[in-house]
């Protein structure tokens, strides 16, 4: 962990930079309630340090998402308090925990690569989207919303046509100069630069931009920005005042059956997100590692353990900040908590300084992270592997896009499950058909490992073979084959075959009794 320091550390900035906005819109979207803010700022440092710490995941990094904005500001008005709330974050920790234990996270090894790599390509258009308001300097929806349609009535599509009606002159300067500083800096000639190869890119941008919001009023007093265009973070004017930001748990609620409820949907719903961003991040690591998937889930876990007990809000994997935290060359968890470490420094010596960042400095910086994840590249390579893996692929996208990131999911899921369904039924065996004068002989060559999902191609098979044939079925390069199909090769060769002169011969396949005694 600390061999790759002089790249961990200026990934973690970045990563910082990108995740502080996103973790105040998703604490302020999910409580409605600025005085907890910083709730999202806990739930960042308990990110990093907590579970970066424990976590086998090199690159990934947690913090609070957008995917549980919902199921948190209703888990609000449902429990009445915060603090009821936060002991349900408690028990959906320890119930990720127990899952690890149990090895649950083998459901993450079955989600398609189609699916998602179209979950990735759909979180850079939406970043692209989403971001391109606040670059116009139109803040209206909480920076990091992932969902097509928003809490004010508005969409994804109608901000597009607000951010150029209600446009900041200010906000589009700064968003033209942190764009072009961050494509500069992307150039190869820049990284030869000593000073650029330890100090982000992002880091001067944020830096320009400040600089920028503070001269342009003397041009033009309406270009400043100002309020709900910075970035907000709770300034506490004394030590008492800081440590209030804290909450604690009210554990008189655990007589209440709805914390249980509550506790339940949050430990299903974040371990599923945390699952599909440790399968996104093991395809973006440039080194190709793997997460041990049942240690994730413990992380995690522990992690909410941790940010209910503080006054956190619940974490997860987020691809959006551990995709940053890979376009900025971070090679291990040393990123990952050095991301968190800033964090807490930055939340108690320079609060202040920093809600001068214009949010649209940190827009762009996403902007070029949701480009890096939707390159044409990616679509062309998906078409060039077939439909089998560009329709699922595209589905996902249009599914997220036009709802939400689990939904979007789930349907990209059931189109990639129709399509391994339908190849399994055709490659479950091998048909060699021979002619001879005393008849047809047909050899049906089973695959390796034959399921009850064959069922249904294999029956069909024998159903229709031609009368007076002989039929050889061969399982002799079959490690498994289900009973199921052994069932209907049975009840062929005992019953159907003899009444249409069809003669079974079986090789390398044991007899079965079926179920009834038949």
């Amino acid at each position: 962990m600390f061999s790759n320091l002089k790249y961990d550390l200026p990934s973690g900035l970045v990563v910082y930079l990108v995740a502080l906005p996103l973790s105040l819109g998703v604490a302020l979207a999910s409580t409605g309630r600025s005085d907890l803010l910083f709730s999202g700022i806990i739930s960042g440092i308990v990110g990093g340090i907590v579970v970066g710490s424990i976590s086998g995941s090199s690159l990934g990094v947690a913090g609070a998402a957008a995917g549980l904005v919902v199921i948190v500001f209703n888990a609000l008005e449902t429990l009445g308090s915060f603090e009821a709330f936060l002991l349900a974050v408690v028990i959906a920790g320890i119930l990720q925990v127990i899952a690890g234990i149990m090895k649950a996270g083998i459901i993450g090894y079955y989600f398609p690569s189609s699916v998602i790599k179209g979950m990735l390509a759909a979180i850079g258009i939406t970043l692209i989207l989403k971001e391109i308001p606040h670059a116009f300097g139109y803040d209206a929806d909480f920076m990091g919303d992932e969902a097509f349609a928003q809490k004010d009535g508005n969409n994804t599509i109608t901000e597009l046509f607000n951010a150029v009606k209600y446009s900041s002159t200010g906000a589009i300067i700064i968003s033209i100069v942190s764009l072009g500083l961050l494509i500069l800096f992307d150039k190869p000639f820049m990284k030869k630069i000593q000073l650029f190869r330890f100090l982000p890119g992002a880091l001067f941008v944020v830096l320009i931009g400040i600089l920028l919001n503070s001269i342009l009023p003397g041009i033009n007093p309406e270009w400043k920005l100002s309020g709900e265009h910075l970035v907000q973070l709770p300034v506490a004017t004394n030590a008492s005042e800081f440590f209030g930001f804290f909450k604690t748990p009210d554990f008189s609620a655990i007589n209440k059956i709805e914390v249980f409820t509550v506790a339940i949907t949050l430990a299903v719903v974040a371990s599923l997100e945390t699952l599909l961003s440790v399968e996104a991040t093991d395809k973006l690591d440039p080194f190709k590692r793997n997460t041990p998937t049942n240690r994730e889930l413990i992380a995690q876990g522990f992690g909410n353990i941790t940010s209910g007990l503080i006054g956190g809000l619940p974490v997860t994997q987020v691809i959006v900040r551990s995709s940053a935290n890979i376009d900025s060359g971070a090679r291990s968890q040393m990123s990952t908590i050095f991301h968190g470490v800033i964090f807490v420094f930055s939340a108690i010596f320079i609060p202040k300084y920093l809600n001068f960042i214009p949010l649209a400095s940190l827009a762009c910086i996403l902007l070029t992270v949701g480009y890096k994840l939707s390159k044409f590249s990616l679509y062309k390579g998906m078409y060039n592997l077939g439909k089998e893996q560009f329709i699922p692929f595209i589905v996902t996208i249009i599914a997220i896009l036009s709802t939400d990131l689990l939904k979007g999911i789930a349907v990209g899921m059931v189109v990639a499950i129709y399509f391994i369904l339908r190849k399994n039924y055709k490659h479950s065996y091998h048909y060699v058909k021979e002619t001879h004068k005393d008849g047809d002989i047909i050899t049906l060559i089973l695959s390796e490992e034959v399921t009850f999902l064959n069922k249904g191609s294999i029956g069909a098979t024998l159903d229709n073979l031609p009368d007076n044939s002989t039929v050889v079925i061969d399982g002799t390069k079959s490690i498994n084959i289900d009973y199921d199909v052994l069932e209907i090769i049975q009840d062929f060769r005992k019953h159907s075959a003899p009444l249409r002169n069809i003669t079974v011969e079986t090789k390398g396949i044991n007899s079965v009794e079926t179920v009834g005694g038949h």
